[in-house]
């Protein structure tokens, strides 16, 4: 089941979405099959984890740990480590956080699409003046100032987003923890926005800081149907890179090598005889079919192109890709997924 990223900008009234959102999927999980799915919330709050080591302001840390960076590094391994121990296929998982990096939202895509489970991007959308209204407040309370007009219930009541009127998921024992201003400004100043256009910023669905009660489930709805409903897609690994066996013998190489350069010399040879079409591929395993590379119409294929390709597949198989796996790489293995790495590319040129 699907992997839920919350992002947005500090102080933007996330952890109170993704509480909704929680709650909105424990009912639906009610509804449909309480035994087939599990739901985890993760955040930093859940995982003890202090707002403190997103600063890097030269006033509270040193020089080689602001470089290094070593505190934030820590505390998304430990996200990281969260997801990955239940993240599943029958597992609804939603991340709370900052989520505020487009290398990190992809390291996390990887790992959904590693166990074939489809993953979004749940943006909560609040105007920066906003968000930067609500840490202030939140600093306030901690430290009170003498000449601050407006009392802290109202300016509460007017800055938080619908929902329980603290900024904060609902039976939250304590007060929200802020951001030090200049940690906070570092950090808006360091968001980068998700892009829907991106494989691993889609589908991205967003809810505004002054989204109803019925916007925002309106939302969710949309959320549920893309991501458990019956018109989900499904999720494949990557198609290019070859499961090697751990019964793999030392020839791994000379046979990947062996099999790939075969297959283009057949091809180059069918483009001679008959000029293009379909190149079948034969099989050393009796009673399997032949394998079919379907060239592309109207286009010979020189030889640098489809040796630039086999360059390009053996790259990304001879660094013992899959080694976890328990499965036999047989010669034929290997003919399989180069052709259906070599359709893939000619398709993608038509």
């Amino acid at each position: 089941m699907p992997l839920i990223i919350v992002s947005g900008l500090p102080t933007s009234g996330k952890s109170t979405r993704a509480k909704q959102l929680y709650d909105y999927l424990a009912a639906r999980i009610a509804e449909t099959d309480p035994a087939k799915y599990r739901l985890h919330l993760i955040s930093d709050d859940s995982l003890s984890i202090s707002r403190a080591v997103y600063d890097l302001s030269p006033d509270t840390v040193r020089l080689h740990t602001r470089s290094a960076n070593s505190s934030e590094k820590d505390a998304r391994a430990a996200l990281y480590g969260a997801v990955k121990r239940v993240l599943s296929d029958k597992d609804f998982v939603i991340l709370d956080g900052l989520n505020y990096i487009k290398g990190w939202r992809y390291q996390l895509h990887c790992e959904a699409k590693a166990v074939r489970t489809p993953n979004c991007i749940l943006r909560v959308a609040c105007p920066v003046d906003q968000a930067r209204q609500v840490n202030e407040e939140r600093l306030q309370r901690m430290n009170p100032h003498p000449h601050k007009e407006t009392s802290d219930d109202d300016a509460t009541e007017e800055q938080t987003p619908p929902g329980d009127g603290s900024g904060q998921p609902e039976g939250a024992e304590t007060p929200a923890e802020p951001y030090q201003q200049s940690n906070w400004d570092n950090l808006v100043f360091r968001y980068e926005e998700p892009n829907p256009m991106t494989r691993w910023d889609s589908p991205l669905f967003a809810i505004l800081w002054d989204d109803t009660e019925a916007q925002t489930k309106r939302t969710f709805d949309c959320l549920w149907d893309a991501m458990a409903g019956e018109g989900r897609k499904s999720i494949k690994p990557n198609q290019s890179t070859i499961q090697r066996g751990r019964d793999a013998s030392g020839d791994y190489l000379y046979i990947l090598e062996r099999e790939t350069q075969d297959i283009v010399k057949r091809i180059l040879e069918q483009q001679v005889d008959d000029g293009g079409g379909e190149v079948k591929i034969p099989l050393t395993a009796s009673g399997k079919e032949d394998l079919v590379v379907n060239l592309p119409s109207g286009k010979k294929l020189a030889l640098p192109q489809l040796q630039r390709l086999r360059r390009a597949f053996v790259g990304l198989n001879r660094g013992g890709i899959g080694l976890e796996s328990v499965g036999n790489m047989s010669s034929d293995g290997m003919r399989e997924v180069f052709v259906r790495y070599l359709n893939d590319a000619f398709g993608k040129d038509e």
